[in-house]
């Protein structure tokens, strides 16, 4: 790594230190423990409304709403931007770094993640507004012009602008380059024979198909490929578990000790602290699931669900699925595989992480374990790709305009794998961390309109 990157990778790395350490952790969880309080407890009280809500829709052709895309397009499209890298890679270096227990803090973040990523979309739906092309559009940005008073409109014009800017980038950086070197490594690794270099253009034309296509081409696709990859890796992740049914409280058992021991130690790694665990775990989780990112609301936005306000119920589906469903899958494999010896002994470097993921399935099924692992890993990452794309969207067109939208999107699609993962990896949970203030600010700041909207609309549901 040249010094240039050396010296990027070093701010990254600080940054993230202040952005996720013990200060914003506080922050985080106050705001989703607020959002809890506020809300009574949503993520759990309507549960059970939430999942009938998503899956008794689905019949509906139209929610009888104004919008473009169908309430579980959006949830579709929602979920293809946060199913990604760092479900599988990223729940290994949380492992790495972090010990076990930094899954249970993933499981944590999770828990008031939905209730944060709740209050994120009722939110956005309250302030949503339609642009001159008559899409809606919604967000952080959005809210805070909105509803901040005359006199600190300087201020929400400042924090919107940060927000979308750093929403740009993290479209660019971690949903797109990093999701895309993935791609072309996982590729080149499993056919050597073709060029690295071959996979990364050939993705770039597939996405640029959906991306140019639109909103609509983005929520169709999803809608289609969101379910496909979610039943191929939980379908073969429950085979492996099934396989090792007997050390599957042995798992759950070193996640839950390692938690709250500063002596936590995976396959003889180096001891972890209790801070380390909890930092880890919380990092992974917010780029997995992004909640308290404030990302998702901008897809959410665009639902023609007939009451606006129920589309945040989806949030709490999202939340559960991509963390609760699809990370811990991925980290019971590896912890019931026995990769964790093969790390100790050297066999495996602990920054591999993606070697590690890659190795727990094929030591539990072969050859089909390899095949598995690989193909869920790039329509996670494809799907991330395509999903984020309107994000970044949105973003642009508060910052530049709806005319310069074509740019953004060429843009999008060229952008192309030019520096090191692990710097890509230390820039995505930089500007993650930076989304959050404004958009955790919200959400303070809002709060009695979310506990308002949610007694209007969401408490009569039964």
């Amino acid at each position: 790594m040249s010094s240039f990157l050396t010296s990027l990778d070093n701010f990254f790395n600080a940054g993230t230190g202040f952005l996720f350490g013990p200060i914003m952790l506080v922050v985080f969880f106050g705001t989703g423990l607020l959002m809890t309080i506020v809300t009574r407890g949503v993520q759990f009280r309507k549960f059970g409304v939430a999942i009938r809500e998503v899956f008794g829709g689905l019949k509906k052709k139209t929610s009888g709403g104004d919008g473009q895309l169908h309430p579980f397009q959006a949830l579709a499209t929602a979920l293809s931007s946060c199913v990604g890298n760092g479900n599988v890679v990223g729940v290994s270096a949380a492992l790495v770094s972090g010990g076990p227990g930094a899954i249970f803090w993933m499981w944590i973040a999770a828990i008031i993640g939905m209730a944060t990523k709740y209050s994120e979309i009722i939110l956005a739906m309250h302030f949503r507004e339609k642009d001159d092309k008559g899409i809606w559009r919604g967000g952080v940005m959005y809210i805070l012009t909105r509803g901040m008073k005359d006199n600190w409109k300087w201020l929400a014009k400042i924090l919107g602008v940060i927000f979308a800017f750093c929403c740009v980038l993290v479209s660019y950086i971690s949903c797109n380059a990093v999701q895309s070197s993935s791609i072309a490594s996982v590729l080149g690794t499993t056919i050597p024979s073709v060029p690295v270099w071959v996979w990364g253009i050939l993705f770039c034309i597939l996405s640029g198909l959906v991306i140019m296509g639109g909103i609509k081409k983005i929520g169709k696709v999803c809608t289609v490929l969101t379910p496909v990859m979610a039943v191929i890796y939980v379908f073969f992740g429950l085979i492996i578990l099934i396989m090792h049914a007997t050390a599957i409280p042995a798992a759950f058992g070193v996640i839950f000790k390692s938690a709250f021991s500063n002596s936590a130690v995976w396959g003889g790694i180096t001891g972890i602290t209790i801070r380390t665990a909890i930092s880890k775990g919380v990092t992974r989780g917010v780029f997995s699931n992004e909640a308290g990112v404030g990302g998702a609301p901008l897809v959410h936005v665009t639902s023609d669900i007939d009451v606006p306000a129920r589309q945040s119920l989806y949030g709490i589906v999202e939340v559960f699925f991509d963390t609760i469903v699809i990370c811990t899958f991925t980290a019971l494999v590896i912890l019931v595989s026995g990769v964790g010896d093969m790390v100790a002994g050297g066999q495996i470097a602990v920054t591999e992480t993606a070697v590690i993921s890659n190795t727990a399935w094929s030591l539990a099924l072969g050859k089909l374990g390899d095949i598995v692992v690989t193909i869920s890993l790039v329509l996670f990452c494809f799907s991330t790709i395509i999903g984020w794309c309107t994000y970044g969207e949105t973003s642009w067109e508060y910052l530049f305009g709806s005319k310069s939208l074509i740019i953004f999107r060429i843009l999008h699609v060229a952008m192309g794998c030019v520096i090191s993962a692990q710097v890509l990896w230390d820039a995505a949970d930089f500007c993650n961390g930076v989304m959050c203030i404004p958009n955790l600010f919200s959400l303070i700041l809002f709060a009695g309109l979310i506990a308002k909207d949610t007694k209007k609309y969401i408490d009569p549901l039964k």
